[in-house]
């Protein structure tokens, strides 16, 4: 259930009048928007860095920004973020003399997804779709259309994509708190043969088959006829694969057309955790955010790439 009229514009009003964001980038994303006894208030959103999934974003920063670090804020799910970004806007306008915010620092990002979302305002990009084929080329980031783009995709189907990609197996190796995965050790590439297992299961894939497809079309291996051509053509090439980097361009190329929240949440705690599943899950995604921020900022690298144009801004000013 997305946020009401009402709570859209006040959503958008404690944002404005929030004296934090003053002279700092605001970075929207989705996630649970805290409420005090069921509703909106502004002593929720001092705690705003602390949620899920704005919490995870934050540890993404890159150590080297020191100064006026981004301030990241949940509004809902993904069409609460485009209403949040437009109507932000729009208010801020209104009355600028209320408002800390510096328009022009104000940014999106929101997940691909298999379904597309529509942008209808005045907007360069008709949908998020059109984000992405402008925004990643072959899995990177297109560096040279990055100034076109105020809302930005995820390049992998959705943030919890980049909690399984092949580089956070060393985190979870080394995670002071042993994650386990279907009552073992967590292999990522036993996650990914599971994944493509289950693909002709998700409706929303078969509904959307060839457009999900020609995402990953640059994978000239792989037989896009159908799913299950496509799960026979991925797991041999997968399997027979005498490279790393062969690995990683189909394990990428998978997690771009597959779900994968409900494998994110497969990986479970050691036997003899004492807390909750989501306390385990939420400081482990602290870690792998603590991971992003000490990666290399290239154009392979999603969100540390997006966090160095962002830094760009900055360094123009």
């Amino acid at each position: 259930m997305g946020l009401s009229e009402a709570e859209l514009e006040e959503h958008c009003r404690y944002i404005l009048e929030d004296r934090r964001i003053l002279n700092k980038i605001v970075i929207l994303c989705e996630g649970e928007i805290p409420k005090t006894s069921g509703r909106l208030s502004p002593q929720s959103y001092r705690n705003m860095d602390k949620m899920p999934d704005a919490n995870f974003y934050h540890a993404c920063v890159p150590r080297w920004w020191k100064q006026y670090r981004p301030q990241f804020i949940n509004c809902g799910d993904r069409q609460d973020v485009l209403n949040t970004f437009f109507s932000i806007l729009d208010l801020h306008n209104q009355n600028p003399a209320n408002s800390y915010l510096s328009p022009h620092q104000l940014f999106a990002i929101v997940d691909l997804d298999i379904q597309i979302a529509s942008i209808k305002n005045d907007y360069a990009f008709t949908d998020t779709d059109s984000i992405f084929y402008n925004l990643y080329e072959k899995a990177k980031i297109n560096e040279g259309n990055c100034i076109n783009h105020r809302i930005w995709v995820t390049g992998l189907v959705h943030k919890e994509a980049y909690f399984l990609t092949p580089d956070i197996q060393s985190v979870l190796d080394n995670y002071s708190n042993t994650p386990v995965y279907q009552d073992s050790v967590v292999n990522i590439e036993q996650v990914y043969l599971d994944i493509v297992d289950s693909l002709h299961e998700d409706i929303d894939l078969q509904n959307n088959l060839e457009k999900t497809f020609n995402r990953i079309n640059y994978c000239s291996n792989l037989d896009f006829d159908d799913i299950k051509n496509f799960q026979t053509s991925w797991k041999i090439n997968f399997i027979n694969s005498q490279n790393n980097f062969d690995k990683n361009i189909l394990s990428l190329a998978l997690l771009t057309i597959a779900k994968a929240k409900k494998y994110w949440k497969q990986i479970q705690p050691p036997q003899g955790w004492t807390s909750s599943e989501r306390a385990f899950r939420d400081g482990l995604t602290l870690e792998i955010g603590k991971f992003y921020s000490e990666q290399e900022c290239d154009a392979k690298n999603h969100i540390p790439f997006f966090f160095k144009i962002l830094y760009g801004l900055i360094e123009q000013e």
